[in-house]
């Protein structure tokens, strides 16, 4: 058994004293760079996304290390040119070198969760924009209603209506289908830039009385108006 293993075996079972106040310090900022992740995600060629590897664990666990450094200077010296082999390397005490590993992966499997939710939304997107234009019928859109899922709009120049009761007034406001379908898709994928969940529709009241189309998600607090 080689030095490092015989001085691992040595610490085994005990828990560095910086760990738990430094892992939580690199999942929240994890957590709170979910847009920048996600950017990053979109800027990867296609073909390549699932073989990028991690997007940004480095660079958090790398400027978490710095500022918990800064605090502590019994800590070894912030990544140089090497990364994070070389803070890695530079772990002389416990199970130090172990306790970074177990970070890391944590760290690129909660990244990896944020991504796979992504991708079940963007799936999400897709099909729900697909199922509320189903075609062209005597070049007129059909549009299924938002907020029911089950009947086709019935959208002229004074009014939209569905058979679930939705009724909005649009006279003199030019909605056409093609306007309505941009306004929804539009407002969808607004949301969807910040949040991975799915938003909901809603009737709601004017300050004049009259209903308005809303969108709407609880566990973002994201709301706006589509009409």
């Amino acid at each position: 058994m080689d030095a490092l293993h015989r001085h691992r075996s040595l610490y085994k079972g005990t828990t560095p004293p910086w760990k738990e106040a430094y892992r939580k310090r690199c999942v929240d900022r994890l957590k709170n760079s979910r847009s920048r992740l996600l950017e990053k995600y979109r800027q990867v060629g296609e073909g390549q996304q699932r073989h990028a590897g991690s997007f940004l664990v480095q660079e958090v666990m790398e400027e978490e290390w710095t500022a918990l450094q800064s605090q502590d200077r019994g800590l070894p010296p912030p990544w140089g040119a090497d990364g994070i082999g070389q803070l890695f390397g530079a772990m002389k005490e416990y199970d130090e070198l172990a306790v970074l590993e177990e970070i890391q992966q944590e760290l690129m499997s909660y990244e990896l969760s944020i991504i796979n939710e992504y991708e079940r939304n963007q799936q999400f997107e897709e099909k729900y924009i697909s199922s509320m234009v189903e075609g062209m019928e005597e070049e007129e859109m059909q549009i299924i209603c938002p907020i029911c899922h089950m009947y086709n709009l019935n959208i002229n120049s004074h009014f939209i209506s569905c058979l679930c009761g939705l009724y909005i007034n649009t006279r003199q406001r030019n909605v056409t289908p093609e306007v309505l379908r941009c306004l929804l898709e539009s407002r969808v994928s607004e949301h969807m830039e910040d949040c991975l969940h799915n938003p909901v529709f809603s009737i709601a009241a004017n300050t004049d009385g009259s209903p308005n189309l809303m969108i709407s998600c609880k566990a973002c607090d994201y709301l706006s108006v589509v009409l």
